[in-house]
């Protein structure tokens, strides 16, 4: 298994912080029992797995509006 590559990562996002975010908060919703949006050993850890579906393009981000 090989581990994305974080330059292809930083395209989907064009933060590092936004990674970050997104691929922790995605982390816990898979912890917690979401489903899988890509396919993945049934070992594999919740971090890896939110990173390919960010990589997949499965996981958006939406800034929201300040008011």
């Amino acid at each position: 298994m090989q581990d994305p590559a974080i330059d292809k990562l930083l395209d989907k996002t064009h933060s590092i912080y936004k990674l970050i975010i997104l691929a922790s908060r995605r982390a816990i919703e898979l912890a917690d029992g979401a489903q899988r949006l890509v396919e993945e050993p049934i070992d594999a850890k919740p971090a890896r797995i939110a990173l390919d579906e960010i990589l997949a393009g499965k996981i958006e981000y939406k800034i929201k509006d300040e008011k």
